[in-house]
């Protein structure tokens, strides 16, 4: 995970700094790593994974830009290419030949003689190479992308299909103009905080420090009546610590019909206690067409409360990623809702799915809660309520250093099996000491473009995490959509009971774990 203002100027590129290309000494502190620095927490968790160490004199140099052989040599050994006999004596020719016979990249750009070798490699270019080797299933549309790149025109034609694919799927990101400097070079410091950034999953998958799990109820409304938030943990109406498990569905104006009575009725059937309805805001969605995709999400939520089921009401911002942009359409929204459903004790209220590009938690996301807040809290007192952080719901430390005042808060965190790993439960768990209750109010068995996988230890890995430490979780998502983390196949009813032949592997993984 980028730092709180870099993450928003660096380009996400996933890589693996192996500094054991250059000179070494031992693992140790480095003398230019400053106490404090952008990127001393993702430096201090890559040399202590002994994924990289320093110069010979006990350096890190942050600032010195990478080559263009030491970036395709890193992603050909995390891809597993093997090298092949290059054209030139040059120390990276085998790994950089492969990659081009691999198609990673055409012979123009790092042409086999070897001039460019040694010269820094571009943004857009260094993406290609990303996605062509570690996520190459990975897309991103046109309409949906181009819009967030504010020099598009920078970007040579070539690199519009990995460079939408790594927008898309939360790898790139445009800087505090919304710039993707696509012909710029990448520093050290960059490459190392953005490899962690992304959580490859072909990086090695460590145990967690388990703490003592708190002492759970599951059940449903009937039995736990209304939340509440003590500490850290959420509980029921008798204060005993409660896990919420379910689904979420995917945006209501395109797969409603997965938020039917039916299959909301199956969801409990298979065990779940929890159901997410995703009402997205752009992309088509309520700001749109705001009387009819309103009426989905109330025939919904009322179908969940008949269920049994907590229930949250998910103001699903993505494209839109500055929550701050509709506060009024959202107090509006919200206000009704907290007036329909306020003396319910079913109903929680997520107030920014995942706020995303150009923006802070004390500058845009914070100001905005406040007054989206303070309009729920008029009619709705007792109600729960999760807000989500920058870099789709992954900045949680920023909000545990700055958080809102009231009770019955809960800060969403977001996170896909194949994309983020230890390093973002490392940030949960110093959140928690910091006091910031979570909430996971969605998280995927695949990449987090939607595809790849399924990760299946990676998400158990997750799983367990989440129950030892007594966090609710909602899985992305209930729909047949043809992508890995869709629960049902394509085709699969929403009227009718489903059986496990219905499901794809992500539902099976999920369903099980609600069933166990």
């Amino acid at each position: 995970m980028l730092p709180p203002r870099f993450r928003r100027t660096a380009l996400a590129v996933a890589l693996c700094l192996l500094l054991t290309l250059l000179p070494t000494t031992a693992r140790a502190a480095f003398s230019d790593v400053a106490p404090g620095s952008w990127y001393e927490d993702a430096v201090t968790q890559m040399e202590a994974k002994n994924i990289l160490n320093g110069y010979a004199d006990g350096t890190f140099r942050p600032n010195q830009t990478i080559s263009a052989a030491e970036f395709v040599t890193i992603a050909a050994r995390q891809a597993g290419l093997a090298p092949v006999a290059g054209q030139t004596n040059h120390w990276a020719a085998g790994h950089l030949e492969a990659a081009r016979l691999a198609g990673w990249y055409d012979w123009d750009e790092i042409p086999p003689t070897g001039q460019t070798f040694d010269q820094p490699i571009s943004r857009q270019l260094a993406v290609k190479i990303l996605m062509a080797a570690l996520l190459p299933d990975a897309t991103g549309d046109y309409a949906t992308q181009a819009p967030k790149i504010q020099d598009l025109a920078d970007l040579d034609g070539r690199y519009y299909n990995p460079v939408f694919a790594a927008y898309a799927a939360g790898i790139a990101a445009g800087d505090q103009f919304g710039c993707f400097r696509p012909k710029n070079g990448l520093s050290r410091a960059e490459a190392c905080t953005l490899f962690l950034r992304a959580g490859l999953p072909s990086s090695p998958v460590k145990p967690d420090p388990t703490p003592t799990p708190p002492a759970t109820v599951r059940g449903g409304v009937s039995e736990n009546g209304w939340l509440q938030v003590k500490g850290t943990q959420l509980c029921n109406q008798a204060g005993q610590p409660v896990l919420l498990r379910g689904m979420s569905t995917h945006g209501l104006h395109w797969f409603g019909s997965f938020a039917s009575a039916q299959s909301i009725q199956n969801t409990a059937a298979r065990g779940a206690n929890l159901f997410r309805v995703a009402m997205y805001t752009g992309e088509g969605g309520y700001l749109s067409q705001p009387a009819a995709v309103k009426a989905q999400l109330i025939a919904a939520v009322d179908a969940a409360i008949q269920a049994d089921l907590y229930v949250i009401i998910d103001w699903h911002i993505l494209s839109d990623g500055n929550p701050a942009a509709h506060t009024d359409q959202a107090v509006a929204f919200f206000t009704e809702m907290a007036q329909r459903y306020g003396d319910n004790p079913a109903v929680l209220f997520e107030i920014c799915n995942e706020p995303n590009g150009n923006i802070t938690w004390s500058g845009n996301v914070k100001p905005y809660a406040q007054r989206v807040v303070s309009a729920i809290r008029a009619y709705a007192p007792r109600s729960i309520i999760l807000v989500g952080s920058p870099t789709w719901s992954q900045d949680i430390h920023q909000a545990a250093a700055d958080p809102l005042q009231g009770d019955n808060l809960m800060y969403t965190l977001h996170f896909y099996a194949g994309t983020h790993g230890a390093w973002l439960r490392q940030r949960a768990d110093q959140a928690l000491a910091q006091g910031l209750p979570l909430f996971v109010s969605e998280w995927g068995t695949s990449r987090a473009d939607g595809s790849g996988g399924v990760y299946l230890a990676e998400s158990r890995q997750w799983l367990d995490f989440l129950e030892s430490r007594g966090i609710s979780w909602a899985n992305w998502s209930l729909c047949d959509k043809a992508e890995t983390s869709a629960a049902l196949k394509p085709g699969t009813s929403p009227y009718k009971v489903w059986t496990d032949s219905d499901l794809t592997p992500s539902g099976q993984f999920v369903f099980s774990r609600l069933q166990s």
